[in-house]
């Protein structure tokens, strides 16, 4: 079991991944690591795109409505981006995407049948055929296609989250180090880091005018996400797989698909540092039917952290209740509303900024920061932050009080283990009268001990 610290910072690995136990092990790899990249590859990355009417080409792995609406976002953020290759495991579906972008962009979308690929290997192909992959598929895969794609030495944006367990988070981790080594943009799909509102109202946090935070509430509630009804003659992993959202095995479940978003901002207030530890409540109480799979539609996660203060974080997935998301900071000389971009206390001021376009806007970054060669990288918060939501998750099923060193050491990872395919039998199977068995707190274990 590889120990880390309290922060998600493990070394990065050596390109043969061997498994790093100390800080001895982290000095000789990254020194191993650095020599391993060549300066003329260095300067290949960087340098490529300086003309900012070169051609980019990007690839589209996962077709639904989040990589739909990232590649229109790229092709509006540069206009020698074009798009070269999609993949999506149903081929209906990378179809739909396709004429919805082109009618957009009918002379910069370059995706011929020879480079639309259906299946679940397709997304190889992808970052074969690009310079750029945008990864907005089931999350489950993310950390894997994040790592191919930065092995292959492509620049990569990855919808979150960046791991459904620790395992994938720690998999993340590896690979944004890589990325920086190699001169690699990682841009992440945290989309309020690009929100210019949130961006001035968590620096006037950090100078301090609501004096010391000592409690955060997070909200991110809301009608149950994309929900596809099975259809005649599809196979029981054909049915999760286009449901995937409502599948933990695939999604992770609602604490790290859409709490995480709050649970960001809340990390970047605190500048990083992660919880010491969490307690949470969860459960199904108004979704009921095969189409729900086997996620809650209610979670309630405390946090607490070193200097005392604590994280309140709700979400829920339910109909005809009461809906929004919100962040409120509360300091000891004020309170902050980050997506209101304001704060009133002794110090009350309003955002008086251009309007954000967070998702818009991280598209241009991400491009321009290529073309300059100044890639970004968001590897110092994107697997740190998963990881509060993946720890949040993991309180919820087990009803359990968990350390973050624990959590973040442990060996969890949601099977199946290994490669899957449409004869893979999935994880969870539906019962006689067709609903799926859930987590039950305080008899669900996924770390041992716990």
């Amino acid at each position: 079991m590889v120990e880390f610290p309290l922060m998600i910072k493990p070394p990065p690995p050596a390109l043969a991944a061997p498994v790093i136990r100390s800080r001895r092990d982290f000095v000789k790899l990254s020194a191993g690591l650095t020599a391993g990249v060549s300066l003329a590859t260095l300067d290949l990355t960087r340098h490529a795109y300086a003309a900012g009417t070169d051609r980019i080409r990007i690839g589209l792995i996962g077709c639904g409505n989040r990589g739909t609406a990232a590649a229109i976002d790229a092709l509006e953020a540069d206009p020698g981006v074009h798009l070269v290759a999609m993949a999506d495991v149903f081929a209906d579906r990378l179809a739909a995407s396709r004429d919805k972008i082109k009618a957009r962009f009918p002379d910069r979308v370059l995706v011929d049948a020879a480079h639309a690929f259906s299946g679940l290997e397709g997304w190889k192909h992808v970052i074969e055929a690009s310079d750029v992959v945008l990864i907005a598929c089931s999350s489950r895969f993310h950390p894997k296609f994040l790592r191919a794609a930065v092995d292959a030495g492509k620049h990569v944006f990855v919808e979150k989250p960046h791991g459904i367990d620790p395992a994938g988070v720690r998999a993340t981790q590896e690979a944004a180090d890589l990325a920086k080594v190699k001169g690699l943009s990682v841009v992440s799909g945290l989309h309020n880091r690009f929100d210019a509102g949130v961006r001035e109202t968590v620096q006037r946090i950090h100078d301090g005018q609501i004096g010391e935070v000592v409690a955060m509430e997070v909200n991110f509630l809301r009608a149950p996400y994309v929900l596809v009804e099975r259809q005649p003659g599809w196979s029981e992993m054909e049915f999760q797989l286009r449901n995937w959202y409502h599948f933990s095995w695939l999604s992770g479940d609602d604490v790290t698909q859409s709490l995480v978003h709050n649970l960001d901002k809340a990390s970047w207030v605190m500048r990083e540092e992660p919880p010491l530890k969490a307690h949470g409540l969860g459960g199904r109480s108004a979704s009921f039917g095969p189409v729900y799979g086997d996620m809650f539609d209610h979670h309630s996660v405390v946090y607490e952290y070193a200097n005392g203060t604590r994280l309140y974080a709700f979400c829920r997935t339910q109909k005809e209740c009461y809906g929004g998301i919100s962040d409120q900071i509360i300091g000891t000389k004020g309170r902050a509303s980050l997506l209101n971009y304001m704060i009133r206390g002794e110090k009350s001021w309003d955002y008086k900024g251009r309007t954000p376009h967070p998702y818009k806007d991280e598209q241009k970054e991400f491009f321009a920061g290529i073309r300059a060669g100044r890639p970004l990288n968001s590897g110092a918060y994107m697997a740190n932050s998963t990881m509060v939501a993946v720890l949040g998750q993991i309180v919820c099923y087990t009803g359990r009080q968990l350390g973050w060193k624990k959590a973040i050491a442990s060996d969890f990872a949601f099977p199946p283990a290994g490669e899957i395919d449409f004869k893979t039998v999935p994880p969870v199977r539906p019962g006689a009268n067709g609903e799926y068995p859930l987590a039950v707190p305080g008899k669900t274990k996924l770390i041992a001990g716990t």
